[in-house]
């Protein structure tokens, strides 16, 4: 932990996940509430939301930020992500900590930006996620739990450093989970799926209700991901000891696939 709070490289990604968590949620949750201000002159221009545009904003908003800032943090940008990624012995535990106070502070400030932005808007909740009429809390939390685990299980399976046959763009592919989990959870809960961009909406909105909701059903759903894929989808070979390293140090090994048939048991051994 000591070692990574000095390293200048920490700071840098912890800064990249802030500003593209800002820039993320500002475009996405700005083109959900662009339906309230029709174009003038406009006559096929209704007042009604479009889940399909909404989902994409959010999707390519995600995949255009994976692709800007990857390379320096990693580009979580959920705290169901970092959770993820945490539980599979990827990051450490104060790195994860600290990516998820960025991600909700970014949600926040960028949230407050669109709330000035958005002023003229009567009654403007900014993205607030609430259950649908008829929804009740128990399956509210069940659409969260299932489409915040396609997504981290997504994350898992592309970034994956064992397999060689992904060929295609790791973060269009991410980007492109974001959006069909929007697409599923949109008409019950408005789609969490985030814990962070959910907060970022409560607390300028100043309306918690069943906001546990956002935070619970994605930390199962990412849990639920990680230990789906590490122990029974693509099982690792590390031990206890090489975890509990990679959680108090931070210093993740590359890993080589054994066995030479590509159809064989995947296994991750140190260099």
């Amino acid at each position: 932990m000591a070692s990574e709070f000095k390293k200048k490289i920490f700071w840098r990604a912890v800064v990249a996940e802030f500003l593209a968590m800002s820039l993320f949620i500002f475009i996405s949750i700005g083109s959900a509430l662009g339906f309230s201000f029709p174009i003038v002159g406009n006559k096929t221009s209704t007042k009604s939301q479009d889940n399909v545009k909404v989902s994409l904003a959010f999707g390519l908003s995600i995949a255009t930020m994976a692709q800007s800032v990857g390379h320096i943090s990693g580009a979580h940008l959920n705290p169901a992500v970092t959770l993820g990624l945490l539980l599979s012995c990827q990051i450490s535990i104060f790195k994860a900590l600290m990516y998820i106070i960025a991600q909700c502070l970014g949600a926040v400030v960028a949230t407050a930006i669109l709330s000035g932005v958005t002023s003229s808007h009567p009654h403007n909740l900014l993205g607030l996620n609430t259950l649908s009429d008829g929804i009740n809390a128990g399956q509210g939390l069940g659409i969260e739990i299932i489409a915040t685990l396609q997504l981290v299980l997504c994350v898992l399976a592309t970034t994956d450093r064992r397999r060689n046959d992904v060929s295609g763009s790791a973060p269009l592919a991410i980007g492109l989970s974001v959006a069909l989990g929007h697409l599923l959870a949109i008409d019950y809960t408005g789609c969490g799926i985030n814990p962070a961009r959910s907060f970022g909406s409560a607390l300028i909105a100043n309306n918690f209700e069943n906001h546990w909701i956002f935070w619970v059903g994605p930390i199962i759903g990412g849990a639920s991901a990680a230990l789906i894929y590490d122990f029974i989808l693509a099982p690792r070979s590390s031990d206890l000891t090489d975890r509990v390293k990679v959680w108090t140090s931070g210093q993740v090994e590359e890993y080589d696939l054994e066995g030479e048939d590509m159809n064989s048991r995947v296994e991750m051994k140190p260099k």
